[in-house]
C-alpha cells in the first residue's frame, strides 16, 4: 500500500470514482482503483441515487448480534476479503442496512461504503456493540470487556472460514465511525497480525475520549496502515486528535494518510465509500 505521505500533506482523493450519493452524478457502483473483482460482481444491494438497500443476515457471537453479508460470485482461491465495520455510538448495524440521505451523521454514506464493499467482492461483518450503544476500547479493563470476548471469537470464525463465508484470514481489514473509529485502532492495539488496514472515521486512538486524547509513543511497530477522514468541523472528536495520531504513525515511518473534509463535523464523509475502499484495494 503507498501512504502517499512524503511531502506530510493531507490524502488527496483522486484517481477513483467518487462516493455516490445526493451530491454525485448517479448510482453506479462503480470500479476502484485497483478493482477487487475484473469486472466488479453482481452486486447484493439494490442502489438508487436516495435510497441504498443492503439486507444482511443475522448471527450471534458471545450473545451479541453480528450481522454480515457475502459477496455474489466465486470466491477467489484464498477466499474473499473481509472487511469489519464497527457502528457508532447509539447506531447499530440493524440501522444502517438501508437508508437514504436523511440518515444521522452521514450513515447514508456507510450505507453506500457497505454496498460498494460487497460490490468490489468484500464479506462485509457489523457486530453489534453491547446493547447497541458503545464499544468498551476506550474504558479500563478492555481485555476483560465482553466486547475484547466477541472479537476473539470473530476473528476465530474468520479463520475457521464458516460462518461468514470463505475468508482470507489474511486479508480481513476493519473501519468504523466515532465509537467505532476508537474500535478500529483497538484493532492494532489488542489484535496484532490480525488487521491488514485500518480507516478510522471521525475517532482517534484506542483509548482516547472526544478531546481527551494521548497518543502513545511508541505506537506498535506492527500497526496496520491506517486511514483516517474527519471533518474540520467536528466538535465531538476534535480533528487535532486524529491529526496527532497520524503524526505519531509518520513518525516511526508507518503507513497513514489523513481525509479532511473542510464543510464536515461528526459524520461520515461523503468520500467515504470511495476512499474507504480504495485504502483496503491497493494493499
Amino acid at each position: 500500500m503507498d501512504g502517499g505521505h512524503g511531502d506530510g500533506s493531507s490524502l488527496e482523493v483522486g484517481g477513483f470514482d467518487a462516493a455516490v450519493g445526493p451530491d454525485a452524478a448517479g448510482p453506479e457502483l462503480g470500479p476502484l482503483c485497483p478493482p477487487a473483482l475484473d469486472p466488479p460482481g453482481p452486486n447484493r444491494c439494490d442502489v438508487t441515487l436516495d435510497l441504498v438497500d443492503c439486507p444482511f443476515e443475522r448471527t450471534e457471537l458471545e450473545g451479541r448480534p453480528v450481522y454480515y453479508q457475502v459477496p455474489l460470485g466465486v470466491p477467489p482461491a484464498a477466499g474473499f476479503p473481509a472487511v469489519v465495520v464497527f457502528q457508532g455510538s447509539f447506531f447499530s448495524p440493524e440501522e444502517t442496512q438501508a437508508g437514504g440521505p436523511d440518515l444521522p451523521f452521514g450513515g447514508f454514506y456507510q450505507v453506500q461504503l457497505q454496498a460498494l464493499l460487497l460490490h468490489q467482492g468484500f464479506v462485509v461483518i457489523a457486530p453489534s456493540a453491547r446493547a447497541g450503544l458503545a464499544w468498551a476500547t476506550n474504558f479500563p479493563g478492555y481485555e476483560s470487556s465482553e466486547d475484547h470476548a466477541v472479537m476473539l471469537a470473530l476473528l476465530d470464525e474468520l479463520h475457521l472460514r464458516g460462518r461468514f463465508g470463505p475468508v482470507d484470514p489474511a486479508r480481513v481489514y476493519a473501519t468504523g465511525i466515532s465509537s467505532g473509529g476508537y474500535m478500529t485502532s483497538r484493532m492494532a492495539v489488542s489484535y496484532p497480525g490480525r488487521f491488514r488496514a485500518l480507516a478510522i472515521n471521525a475517532g482517534s486512538y484506542a483509548t482516547c475520549t472526544n478531546v481527551l486524547c494521548s497518543i502513545p509513543d511508541p505506537l506498535p511497530a506492527d500497526h496496520p496502515p491506517t486511514l483516517f477522514l474527519h471533518g474540520a468541523r467536528d466538535l465531538t472528536v476534535p480533528l487535532y486528535t486524529a491529526e496527532a495520531y497520524r503524526d505519531q504513525l509518520w513518525s516511526q515511518g508507518l503507513e497513514a494518510d489523513l481525509l479532511v473534509d473542510a464543510q464536515a463535523g461528526h459524520e461520515w464523509l461523503s468520500a467515504a465509500p470511495s476512499a474507504i475502499g480504495c485504502w483496503f484495494l491497493s494493499d
